[in-house]
């Protein structure tokens, strides 16, 4: 039976005060632990650990003895395995990306790295999403290439829903970047409780600035500031352990993500995991097609929120079954792919 290893690397703003004593409460650690945790299901020897730099890398696989590790998302400078493939040559190598091409674009050495990293024999490339792979694969060959989908455990809770509140609470959480699109989902948001005549609260995670994220966030509050006097807010949360965060979850009435570019997206599972509804863009792979809207359009964002709000059962349903198909499908593609490779 092959063992897994996954290593992910530990925040550089890691501080004990904000973040689990594991190292992170981000959305990559969060979907490590859920695919270790499949695996472990599955029969697999299988651990994780948070490293804090490449040189950590040596000591845990000494101390674990995988056949294989999955290193999760690019951090690994590619000339370490000149030294770790001496040390461990039967090891087999993952790298796993959680980005489509458009956010990869941001990273401004992930093409360099990923022509270097094919370069060693026991080294794959995997991707989370189709098109990433289809396009990774037709850079670095298909033979190096691996397609390994998220997984999100299915455990589901029922909400009752109030429409006798005189706000309305939407959460559109996650790291601040321009490819979320907060902004334009803030005016559907305003231009939808309008609509209802309730006030908006507009929730967000404060604390994780990324990829030029900064003028977002200003023009969030400047948005905000201004409408003020109409009863409008933006709520900020801080980024909380996994537990917290659904409580914060099941608190709201829609979750909105109608982003530019998602290969999976946590952050819906967990509202729908509370029985939230959500509206989306088509990037999230497993969210129903009635509730998705056109990112670029805030009248259309305004609709598919109004259905929502009207049939918060029937989306949640359909979410919850699409979400369940998913990963199902995730088991089988991962338990596969590790009995014979």
């Amino acid at each position: 039976m092959n063992k897994l290893l996954f290593i992910l690397k530990r925040r550089e703003d890691y501080s004990a005060k904000m973040h689990s004593n594991i190292g992170l409460s981000t959305g990559l650690y969060n979907s490590a632990k859920f695919m270790n945790d499949m695996m472990l299901e599955l029969g697999f020897e299988s651990h994780l650990e948070v490293a804090i730099d490449n040189n950590c890398i040596d000591r845990l696989v000494t101390k674990y003895k995988p056949t294989h590790v999955i290193i999760e998302a690019l951090w690994v400078v590619p000339s370490k395995f000149h030294i770790l493939q001496k040390l461990h040559p039967n090891v087999k190598w993952i790298i796993r990306l959680h980005s489509e091409m458009p956010f990869m674009a941001g990273e401004g050495m992930a093409m360099d790295w990923l022509g270097d990293y094919v370069k060693f024999k026991n080294i794959k490339i995997a991707c989370n999403a189709p098109r990433m792979f289809k396009e990774v694969s037709s850079y670095v060959g298909y033979d190096k290439v691996i397609y390994l989908p998220n997984y999100y455990p299915q455990e589901y809770s029922n909400k009752k829903f109030n429409r006798n509140k005189q706000q309305i609470d939407i959460a559109c959480f996650g790291a601040i970047r321009p490819l979320k699109n907060h902004l334009l989902q803030a005016f559907a948001a305003l231009d939808f409780s309008r609509r209802i005549k309730k006030k908006l609260r507009f929730h967000i995670n404060a604390g994780r600035i990324e990829m030029q994220g900064g003028p977002v966030e200003n023009n969030l509050k400047g948005l905000f500031q201004h409408l003020y006097y109409e009863g409008h807010e933006l709520v900020n949360h801080q980024w909380t352990p996994r537990e917290k965060f659904l409580e914060i979850c099941s608190e709201m009435d829609i979750g909105l993500q109608c982003n530019f570019s998602e290969t999976f997206n946590i952050v819906s599972a967990d509202l729908i995991s509370q029985g939230v509804p959500i509206v989306a863009s088509k990037e999230i792979p497993w969210s129903s097609f009635l509730y998705n809207a056109d990112p670029t359009d805030s009248s259309d964002i305004s609709d598919k929120l109004l259905c929502a709000y009207y049939n918060p059962i029937i989306n949640v349903k359909l979410n919850q079954y699409n979400l369940s198909c998913y990963t199902n499908n995730t088991k089988r593609i991962w338990n596969k792919y590790f009995k014979e490779y």
